[in-house]
């Protein structure tokens, strides 16, 4: 099928209304990803208000088990709603995401723990957790659709940038509350309301996102679509033809590093230390604080520097220093000493931020518009699910029987191979038109 957008239809916002979209955009996924990080980050927690006790360690691999099944559903979310944006438009499907996220996140928030319901609190945990998922799938490419379409070519990353930069701040946020709240409040506060307040945050915030998204207009890219009739019925059917396959295949390799490293680095970094070298929640907070404030900066940097040089070399030079670094790293922050952990994890956000900068252009350049946002998020919700949501159970799991605290380096390490090989497979994207494919 043709689905090339005639050029004299294409057009990207000027730079006034490419700035209104890429704040709305960063503001949107501050607020998915602040919903979506707070569990993480309270999950020892959440392990002792909604499990019984005397069975901690069991408590909490069963607590990253339902972290875990909320990335079954982000497929579901991605294929739902990136048709859904594909078909009705990349704005309504992120109105959508972000109100299921919100509303669930308010909801977990005022659950009641296994003491007073029971199995019940558990299963509406789960159900408020796949629902997450879902939101969360379709943000992903709906939003970085959105942000994309609207940009220049040449600045298209360092813009895509600052919507990944807002998903390191909200779990720099994230991070923050739970800091706080752990620091300030004794432990039976904590478990008794504490750990409610930052999910309960997600209210205002869902309606600040809310208002914002709904203000905006659809991308240039989708109106052209829409005006030359070359929407189609089942953008999913059209992902798995022939010519797409070999799009797809790297659809989902390129994003293993992101996937893993995300939630192994920043995620999982404070129940790591905690539970299996011994740092105090606040000072596992501290580390992972260092790592995503890091992150947070180098992102905009390094996308900069790909939307000039290109966007394979910054990857791949990100892979080679994961593969290099992940070790040693975690090899200090074995040594318990506070500000070198502090120094370990702030290497480790600088080295992923490369991968993190350019993983979601990459990623948009290799579809068409017709079917852009449907193949963009099936290939990297699948990853994520796979790689990302399990990785807290699976390093929790074998932890428990092996002892040993480097399985988070060897993870993330050979995470960043299949991306590394990924991306020296796949063409340079950097400029190409979103409407023209070779």
């Amino acid at each position: 099928m043709k689905s090339a957008v005639s050029p004299e239809l294409l057009r990207t916002a000027p730079p006034s209304e490419t700035r209104k979209i890429t704040t709305a955009g960063a503001i949107g996924f501050f607020v998915e990803n602040y919903d979506n990080s707070v569990y993480g980050f309270l999950a020892g927690i959440i392990a002792i208000v909604f499990f019984p006790e005397g069975a901690e360690a069991v408590a909490l691999i069963f607590t990253f088990g339902i972290f875990a099944v909320s990335f079954v559903f982000r497929p579901v979310g991605g294929v739902l709603l990136g048709m859904m944006s594909d078909r009705v438009g990349r704005q309504p499907a992120m109105v959508l995401a972000l109100t299921l996220m919100a509303g669930a996140t308010t909801v977990i928030g005022l659950l009641p723990g296994y003491s007073s319901w029971g199995i019940g609190s558990v299963l509406l945990l789960l159900a408020m957790r796949m629902i997450q998922g879902i939101s969360v799938g379709g943000e992903v490419s709906a939003a970085m659709s959105f942000v994309g379409e609207h940009a220049p070519p040449n600045r298209r990353a360092f813009l895509m940038s600052f919507p990944q930069a807002g998903s390191t701040l909200a779990n720099l946020v994230g991070n923050g509350s739970a800091f706080l709240l752990t620091s300030l409040l004794p432990a039976e506060a904590m478990e008794s309301w504490g750990w409610r307040i930052p999910f309960l945050v997600a209210a205002p915030l869902g309606l600040i996102g809310f208002y914002i998204r709904r203000k905006l207009e659809d991308t240039p890219a989708f109106i052209a679509l829409k005006e030359e009739g070359k929407i189609v019925r089942n953008p999913l059917r059209d992902v798995f033809t022939r010519e797409n396959r070999p799009q797809l295949a790297l659809a989902f390799v390129l994003p293993m590093l992101n996937s893993a490293g995300f939630f192994v680095i920043f995620v999982f970094m404070p129940t790591y230390l905690n539970s299996q070298l011994d740092f105090t929640r606040s000072h596992g907070l501290v580390v992972s604080a260092c790592a995503l404030a890091c992150a947070t900066v180098a992102i905009p940097f390094f996308a900069r520097i790909s939307d000039r040089v290109g966007r394979r070399p910054v990857i791949l030079t990100s892979c080679i220093a994961i593969i290099v670094l992940a070790v040693p790293s975690y090899l200090v922050l074995g040594t318990g000493d506070l500000l070198l952990a502090c120094l370990a994890g702030g290497v480790l956000g600088i080295a992923f931020a490369g991968n993190y900068s350019v993983i979601h252009p990459m990623m948009l350049e290799l579809f068409p518009s017709h079917m852009r946002t449907t193949a963009y998020a099936l290939g990297y919700n699948v990853t994520t699910a796979l790689l990302g949501g399990t990785a807290p159970l699976i390093l929790s799991a074998l932890y428990a029987s092996t002892g040993n605290v480097l399985l988070p380096a060897f993870f993330v390490a050979l995470s960043a191979v299949g991306t590394g090989i990924a991306a020296y497979a796949n063409k340079e994207t950097a400029g190409r038109s979103l409407t023209q494919f070779a």
